[in-house]
């Protein structure tokens, strides 16, 4: 990772113990120069988003890698963009999404209407989320969700990732994907709804089930 770093990244030597500090304070030593602080940086996100593009990418390897390295780049090169009174987590996936996003428009990949859902008559105090946490740890069940999964759209998809793998909360997957917390259960009601149809067979109720 280090051998594509801008020279202007100097190898800052503090007594800093950079596993305590908080991801945003990390930013702000990245903002000074300081390359610890990115590897240490690096080290907490590069699997997880790597994971996260691996699936929205339709499991390329490949482009998966070139984006982790696009986006580690944009943090190296504008790191002062970053505001350090809002969460990097959520900052650092805004940014991920949205180079997804930008990937399916330039492929032209066409979003169904349905990523719009928040504006059915449903709203985040009338959702009750159908229960799929109870069975994530289930091998075999989170094999079929996550293939599942994968044929949801853009939108869909990454909604999903956002809230059972990266397990973001819904205000800040609202955040993440620039609308309100009522679409984000609206969204995620109706995933949920048609990947239980999908799934029924591990529906505890289901007499094939076990």
């Amino acid at each position: 990772m280090q051998a594509f770093l801008p020279y202007r990244i100097n190898h800052c030597m503090f007594s800093t113990n950079y596993k305590k500090l908080k991801d945003e304070a990390l930013m702000e030593a990245i903002n000074k120069g300081n390359l610890k602080a990115f590897d240490e940086l690096y080290g907490r996100y590069n699997s997880r988003l790597l994971h996260y593009f691996y699936r929205m990418l339709g499991k390329d390897e490949d482009k998966a890698q070139d984006f982790l390295q696009e986006l580690f780049l944009k943090i190296v090169e504008k790191p002062h963009l970053f505001n350090p009174k809002k969460r990097f987590s959520t900052w650092i996936f805004t940014i991920a999404a949205n180079m997804c996003k930008n990937e399916y428009r330039r492929l032209q990949v066409r979003i169904n209407g349905d990523c719009y859902i928040g504006d059915y008559n449903v709203t985040a105090n009338d959702v009750v989320l159908p229960n799929i946490e109870h069975q994530i740890d289930n091998q075999a069940f989170k094999r079929l969700l996550f293939a599942e999964a994968e044929k949801l759209n853009e939108v869909k998809r990454s909604t999903f990732l956002l809230r059972y793998q990266e397990h973001f909360s819904i205000k800040e997957i609202s955040d993440i994907m620039n609308c309100s917390e009522g679409t984000v259960k609206s969204r995620l009601f109706y995933i949920t709804q048609q990947l239980a149809e999908k799934l029924k067979a591990f529906n505890p109720k289901n007499e094939s089930y076990g």
